[in-house]
């Protein structure tokens, strides 16, 4: 037999802050998500251009950039 207390339930404060901060968590994880698919997808166009550009036999391919004087 347990002696705790019953746990206090959450006053409607605590669960707007809870609440709050659950969001925010969700904003950002799908935020991150968002730009790491961006990411994702440009580095595949990327790949799919140099791998285009290879097939065809040409040699530059891949740009070098230099600074400019």
């Amino acid at each position: 037999m347990s002696s705790d207390p019953p746990e206090k339930p959450p006053t409607p404060r605590q669960e707007a802050r809870d609440r709050r901060a659950a969001n925010i968590f969700l904003l950002v994880a799908g935020a991150l998500l968002v730009a790491i698919g961006i990411w994702l997808a440009n580095a595949m166009v990327d790949a799919r251009r140099a791998d285009e550009c290879i097939s065809s036999g040409r040699r530059n391919c891949q740009p070098i950039e230099a600074p400019a004087r």
